[in-house]
């Protein structure tokens, strides 16, 4: 693996903090960096990450497939992680490599970006724990299907151009209660897709040097410009996070007993009887 090149300056300017200071960890946004040409997010280097990595930190799959598929829907590309990353130019596909933080001089790299921002972080949701690195690369065209994601997340664009599409998290129109907790009990967590979503989307155009801002499980689904993308995504999880994933689990278990229990609040409250009474039951195995 390519060692660690050092990041020459700061990647995240001042204004970028600022507005991070405005938006964070409530509300998605435009955000800019620095981030150039770093030898270890080439395309090449990207290959060769991909093919070292555990078949469980690898996902790709052909990039022009419907914004709302069913995950067991989504075919194969017949191409192997390799050859997807190498081809991306014309093989119409999509991939993520996740967890690159597994490799040293990725998690550097993770590290060094993660510590410009805790002086906004840390101030609102605490300590910034498990911290992961995902990186994305795309065809021309490709489609990720509408999602969302457990993490606060920064999503970098380092070549080409994307649209991300997002929607207010925590908003049972575009995700229901009963959609968060079947993620938050092992569900996956791609989401049920209605055209009449699109009048409610905020917009965000990004180009190499931009970057998004996106809450904790804000729905969203990204489409690729005419040149193929790379992107990367550095995420954090916070206490809150966590309490709010064991509080929506806590729900699958109230409603599988019959009940139909209320969607827990959104930051800065806490659902502290159902996250302690959940970590109690798992604790004890009541759970699983």
């Amino acid at each position: 693996m390519t060692m660690h090149q050092p990041i020459a300056r700061t990647v995240f300017p001042a204004e970028t903090l600022d507005r991070m200071e405005e938006l964070y960890p409530r509300q998605a946004g435009l955000l800019h960096h620095g981030l150039r040409d770093h030898p270890l997010l080439s395309l090449e280097a990207l290959a060769a990450l991909g093919e070292g990595l555990p078949a469980g930190q690898v996902e790709y799959n052909p990039g022009d497939v419907p914004i709302g598929i069913l995950p067991e829907d989504v075919p194969s590309n017949g191409l192997s992680i390799g050859e997807t990353i190498r081809t991306i130019d014309t093989n119409r596909s999509w991939a993520v490599l996740k967890n690159i933080e597994s490799e040293e001089a990725y998690r550097t790299l993770l590290m060094d970006l993660l510590g410009e921002l805790k002086d906004v972080v840390e101030p609102r949701t605490g300590a910034m724990l498990t911290p992961q690195g995902f990186v994305f690369i795309s065809s021309p065209g490709s489609i990720t299907p509408f999602h969302f994601d457990p993490e606060h997340n920064i999503l970098l664009q380092l070549r080409g151009t994307k649209v991300m599409n997002v929607w207010p998290a925590g908003d049972e129109r575009f995700a229901h209660r009963r959609e968060h907790e079947r993620y938050h009990t092992g569900g996956h967590r791609n989401l049920p897709w209605d055209e009449a979503y699109r009048e409610g989307a905020q917009q965000v155009p990004l180009a190499p040097g931009d970057a998004v801002l996106m809450p904790v499980m804000a729905p969203h689904f990204v489409a690729n410009g005419d040149a193929p993308s790379i992107s990367l995504s550095i995420t954090w999880r916070s206490e809150w996070s966590y309490r709010e994933s064991e509080a929506h689990a806590a729900n699958a278990a109230l409603r599988r007993m019959g009940l139909d229990p209320a969607m827990p609040p959104r930051w800065p409250s806490y659902a502290w009887a159902k996250t302690v009474g959940w970590r109690v039951a798992r604790k004890l195995r009541l759970v699983e």
